[in-house]
């Protein structure tokens, strides 16, 4: 884990007048380590031995706060449950269409984009977001055997 991300992300949760209570703390280490994309119900289940009171309203209302800072990517991609992302650097996502892993890549190439969007259509681009679908090796395998 990034020691690095989580203490920056904590300070920039105290700057904005967020109370760092100690599930907010585990919530947070939780998707700063996780490179799986988890739900909320993923990390609720992580988290509740080490915290039996804790609700699984308590991860909603806390990955709420998290998105609403601006640390936290909420990510619907169709499916019942949303997964989050703890916001690093610029990236993209591959998704299983059998098992619905979400793997991020990255491509930088790609950050030419916006400008040329912007250039060709007037627009005042904002973000984009590219989702590439698939099967992963897991599925891949169950299916050939």
């Amino acid at each position: 884990m990034s020691e690095h991300q989580l203490k920056d992300a904590l300070e920039a949760l105290k700057e904005t007048g967020v109370r760092i209570t100690p599930q907010r703390h585990a919530i947070l280490e939780f998707l700063v380590d996780s490179m799986t994309h988890p739900t909320a119900d993923d990390i609720y289940k992580a988290l509740e031995g080490k915290f039996p009171n804790m609700s699984v309203a308590t991860v909603y209302n806390n990955l709420r706060v998290f998105r609403e800072v601006g640390l936290v990517k909420e990510l619907t991609y169709g499916d019942a449950s949303s997964r989050f992302d703890f916001i690093t650097s610029d990236h993209y996502h591959v998704i299983c269409e059998s098992c619905g892993k979400i793997v991020d890549f990255s491509y930088p190439g790609l950050d030419e984009v916006e400008a040329l969007a912007a250039h060709v259509t007037g627009f005042n681009v904002s973000h984009h977001r590219m989702e590439i679908y698939g099967t992963c090796k897991t599925c891949e395998m169950k299916e050939t055997h």
